[in-house]
């Protein structure tokens, strides 16, 4: 199940909920009971068993992928 990431805005506390996909914006106390909380945007975090790790960043591709400065609009 996935977890989420709260501020609260009246004491300012970061906390996490554990909820399910579909409750994701249902609004949520802090853990010090003030509901003005506004839910973070969260970074995601993929472990797994991919492949070894290399410290090398993939490269973009060179164009051809259309829309404009993807090689389709000539610009």
């Amino acid at each position: 199940m996935p977890r989420y990431e709260f501020r609260c805005r009246a004491c300012g506390d970061t906390f996490e909920v554990t909820r399910p996909m579909r409750d994701a914006s249902a609004p949520t106390p802090c853990p010090q009971g003030h509901a003005d909380t506004v839910k973070l945007l969260s970074t995601i975090a993929l472990t797994g068993r991919g492949g070894a790790a290399t410290g090398i960043s993939p490269q973009p591709s060179a164009g051809g992928g259309g829309g404009c400065c993807g090689g389709g609009c000539g610009c």
